[in-house]
């Protein structure tokens, strides 16, 4: 009788040591390698820089036959009456506005103007990414003090088969170091404090779960 209450101790303990073994190879595995995104991203000052899919509302005071809205094309140029194939890809909308100026000054004296714009893309290299489990994977036009939960909101969520504590963001302004973020946590229990601050160009990746 002590031999069989013997092996039945052994073999629970082997048992029990087998289950310590998984539950730790599982809850690595639930880990995100990459360090957390920091939840406040420092960045200087934001600018808005027009791109390619922008409308610009051109407008020379005093002047309204010189005054247009013209979409940016897709190689960054817009033309306006007098002005042609002038680069607006990668600007301010006063850069944009001075440049004009300087180009009118040939056929208008002092010309003052301003530039509108009143439909925003953005250039590709600023634009935010989300591709993997999202349901519906896009581009976002970057806003200052953008979020995470901004995100998810614009892409609707997660799937269900998203593991989204195993997100990660890659940030081009740091060389695209990578930053693990808990979207699950966020997105599914509301924990405020998984919710972190997008930079300009960064791409959510959002895994797929094993289970």
């Amino acid at each position: 009788m002590q031999k069989h209450t013997s092996e039945l101790i052994r073999t629970l303990a082997r048992g029990t040591a087998l289950v310590a073994l998984v539950l730790g190879v599982v809850g690595c595995a639930t880990q995100n390698a990459s360090p957390p995104a920091p939840t406040t991203a420092a960045s200087a000052t934001y600018e808005y820089k027009v791109g390619p899919g922008d409308t610009l509302n051109i407008n020379v005071w005093r002047n309204p036959e010189l005054s247009s809205t013209v979409p940016v094309r897709p190689d960054g140029k817009v033309s306006t009456p007098l002005v042609d194939e002038l680069v607006a890809q990668g600007k301010t909308p006063t850069e944009i506005a001075r440049d004009v100026e300087k180009a009118l000054g040939k056929f208008v004296r002092d010309p003052v103007v301003t530039v509108i714009v009143t439909n925003f893309v953005g250039p590709y290299s600023e634009q935010i990414r989300v591709v993997g489990e999202a349901t519906k994977p896009q581009f976002l036009p970057y806003k200052q003090k953008m979020t995470v939960m901004d995100v998810m909101i614009a892409v609707g969520g997660l799937t269900e088969f998203a593991d989204g504590n195993k997100a990660t963001i890659i940030r081009a302004s740091e060389n695209n170091k990578r930053y693990g973020v808990r979207l699950q946590d966020l997105v599914k229990r509301g924990d405020i404090s998984a919710n972190v601050e997008m930079l300009p160009g960064d791409i959510l990746i959002i895994p797929q779960g094993w289970f």
